[in-house]
């Protein structure tokens, strides 16, 4: 980091300055100009804020010249991270698709989508139990409920489950749970993310609707700054001016985020369009572009469902999907084990 200090500022301010960052263990290197002075901080600057030396009266400019995420990031950890759910590996070569509805509705649904998405080769499983809505009246989801119908389906099919926590007091709740998602709406909330960092289970971390690529990987700092390094990140579409989709995929996100941060990176091509004919192509560019995996809405009746239902493949519709992704992770050199 660089600090660019008023042409004029007092010694003993410069002193003053170069003492408080030392107790930081942060090492200065004062360049002095003609017109100004630089100090040059050298060593873990992830823990200042760049706003509150631009507040000091004596600073005139503040810039970073390495990223503030140190744990997410590749220079500092080159090798790639591999998230292990119940045997099902994602990343570095290992491809999983995550499928299964938005909302869990019933035990019936439940159970059948589930014999359904693993039979077509789905290595985990998916249902939202805590739902969060644009609207107050929609269907929030069935809570506690709907995670207990979760759990008989994943015991009849034997699949790791995952899905949505919107509230670090429903923790309790998510012992049986195998991979916990953090959703768009909750990215930032870091009081969530840090209680998440404390916990020994992976977290599914989706980018926040307006986020840039900093903010995203910012936020896996988070939770990974808190012990927790089992993170996976979700691009699952950003709002942008386009109206002809639900949102607008950001593929370039994909090899952006793979060069820049060691953890592993699936899409989701559902929650990106919101129109069912699209989730393959887009499966297909994510595949294309380096995703480590998929996560798909899958249900076993679209136009009745409470949730989503213009997005969410048939069983059968997944199933043809699925051939082509097998085909399309063997052409890039990825295994589905």
């Amino acid at each position: 980091m660089i600090v660019i200090l008023k042409k004029g500022t007092p010694r003993v301010k410069i002193e003053e300055m170069i003492r408080s960052l030392d107790k930081m263990d942060i090492k200065v290197q004062e360049i002095q100009g003609v017109h100004e002075c630089v100090l040059g901080l050298i060593g873990d600057t992830s823990a200042i804020d760049p706003e509150d030396l631009r507040s000091m009266d004596i600073v005139a400019q503040v810039k970073r010249i390495q990223e503030p995420y140190k744990k997410a990031n590749r220079k500092f950890h080159p090798e790639n991270t591999v998230v292990d759910v119940c045997g099902r590996k994602i990343g570095d070569g290992h491809f999983q698709v995550i499928a299964g509805p938005c909302s869990v509705e019933s035990r019936e649904q439940m159970v059948a989508v589930s014999h359904a998405v693993k039979a077509s080769g789905a290595g985990l499983m998916r249902g939202g139990a805590f739902k969060p809505r644009t609207s107050p009246y929609a269907f929030q989801g069935l809570r506690q409920e709907g995670l207990e119908l979760l759990l008989e389906a994943k015991k009849a099919s034997g699949m790791p489950i995952v899905t949505e926590i919107m509230d670090a007091s429903h923790l309790p709740l998510f012992d049986d749970v195998d991979v916990i998602q953090v959703g768009a709406r909750n990215m930032q909330n870091f009081e969530l993310l840090k209680t998440l960092g404390k916990i020994d289970k992976p977290i599914l971390l989706k980018r926040g609707l307006a986020s840039t690529i900093d903010e995203f990987l910012m936020s896996a700092e988070y939770i990974m700054a808190g012990g927790n390094s089992k993170v996976i990140l979700c691009e699952r579409g950003i709002r942008t001016f386009e109206t002809a989709t639900r949102n607008t995929l950001d593929i370039s996100a994909i090899p952006i985020l793979k060069k820049r941060s060691h953890l592993p990176v699936i899409v989701d091509p559902s929650h990106a369009a919101g129109i069912r004919w699209m989730v393959e192509p887009l499966s297909m560019a994510a595949i294309a572009a380096g995703a480590d995996g998929l996560i798909i809405e899958v249900h076993n009746n679209p136009e009745k469902a409470l949730c989503d239902g213009a997005q969410s493949l048939t069983p059968e519709d997944f199933d043809t999907l699925m051939g082509k992704v097998r085909s399309a992770v063997t052409f890039f050199g990825k295994s589905m084990d």
